[in-house]
């Protein structure tokens, strides 16, 4: 009982100091209006999710400011991510971000970076938000489709596997999913395998070879070949042109 005592003599000062000073926390419907806005997609989750990121609304978890606004940004992202997932995201995708942006946090200085990559970090949301309620648009077996090619990008995916893991026809799930995206599987694997090979020339020290490599095209005069005509720029050309000056380095 010792230290339940403790405990409760906490609470009960931190009771009293908070009323002495007038605190209340966020009303339970603000709180869970801003999350709400964003699992719809809707752009004003945004603005109310900034204005709600105020120590004085949230609560105050560290005598330190800085520390304060990190432990606050934490259970923000947290809070974004599950709401995210309720709205459609994609589950592995959501919790990426998450991780992402905790690591970005967590490396800040000042309590304007945290409140600023906040706001960054409900944009971010927003906008994969919006394009899942796009893909929202599809039915069941397309959208299945898709997280599965986004699970399984890095290996060999034909359309027999796909249809094979969904239970359906193969004819029946190339029409199904040429009709309600306009595009066919395999041009959609494509588009997709190109869009990471995208992100890694950007931001990782990978090589090209070993990009074409990771991404399962069948040789690297494939890779080039189909860059290019998505891109209009070579691999290397791409790279060279947009490539960051502190590229991810690759694991040993």
């Amino acid at each position: 009982m010792g230290a339940r005592s403790e405990e409760e003599k906490r609470l009960f000062y931190m009771e009293f100091v908070h009323r002495e000073n007038q605190f209340r926390h966020m009303s339970q419907s603000r709180d869970r209006r801003q999350y709400e806005l964003l699992r719809d997609a809707d752009p004003r989750a945004v603005e109310e999710g900034v204005n709600a990121f105020q120590a004085h609304l949230q609560g105050h978890l560290s005598d330190d400011p800085l520390r304060n606004y990190k432990y606050l940004f934490v259970a923000n992202v947290a809070l974004c991510c599950r709401y995210c997932m309720e709205g459609g995201l994609n589950q592995e995708r959501a919790y990426n971000i998450s991780d992402l942006f905790i690591q970005k946090m967590d490396l800040l200085e000042t309590e304007q970076q945290v409140i600023d990559l906040h706001k960054s970090m409900l944009e971010f949301y927003l906008e994969e938000m919006v394009g899942a309620k796009k893909q929202q648009i599809c039915s069941t077996p397309v959208v299945a489709c898709m997280d599965y090619i986004y699970d399984h990008l890095y290996e060999q995916i034909r359309v027999s596997d796909l249809a094979a893991q969904l239970e359906l026809n193969e004819s029946y799930l190339s029409v199904l999913f040429k009709k309600e995206t306009g595009m066919t599987i395999s041009n959609y694997i494509r588009q997709r395998r190109v869009e990471a090979a995208e992100a890694m020339l950007r931001y990782s020290d990978y090589s090209c070879s070993d990009i074409g490599n990771f991404l399962a095209f069948c040789s690297q005069s494939h890779f080039i070949s189909v860059f290019r005509k998505a891109t209009g720029l070579t691999p290397r050309q791409y790279r060279a042109r947009y490539g960051s000056r502190e590229p991810l380095t690759a694991p040993e």
